[in-house]
């Protein structure tokens, strides 16, 4: 199983608010967000929940995806966002994560969500996330099926 996998059987949330998920590799993810009317808080312009939800989805994914495929997952233990320039309806953003830091039980990522027409920086982010055994979850998930 792959993380997109896992995105597309469980995460519910992320789907619900049309976020792109695009599985690079280990700590190297990317989300796409066309800015809809279900995004806005007043006349075309974007809620500010939509962009943190949309950065605790790269933060947390980009933390995922370090540490998968060794069966772990992670869940936010905490995270800090800046708001830079306001999202606008169909505007489309484009969400990267940075590993900052590894060890044995936390993993730190900080985040970045971008316009894709301007490259104007949206928002920036840092989060550190508990890193914990896929089992702890209960979930039988068959690691060898990777397509």
């Amino acid at each position: 199983m792959t993380v997109k996998q896992l995105y597309e059987a469980f995460n519910f949330f992320d789907k619900n608010l049309d976020l792109e998920l695009n599985e690079k590799g280990p700590g190297d993810i990317e989300y796409r967000l066309t800015v809809a009317r279900k995004h806005l808080s007043s006349p075309g312009v974007g809620h500010g929940g939509a962009i943190a939800a949309m950065m605790d989805a790269v933060i947390g994914t980009t933390a995922l995806s370090q540490v998968f495929h060794e069966k772990k997952l992670v869940s936010t233990i905490e995270f800090k966002i800046n708001y830079f320039k306001p999202i606008l309806k169909d505007d489309i953003l484009i969400g990267s994560g940075e590993i900052e830091f590894q060890g044995k039980s936390i993993i730190a990522c900080s985040g970045q969500i971008i316009k894709l027409d301007s490259g104007e920086l949206v928002s920036k982010s840092l989060g550190t996330f508990n890193i914990y055994p896929v089992e702890k979850r209960g979930l039988k998930l068959d690691f060898e099926q990777s397509s």
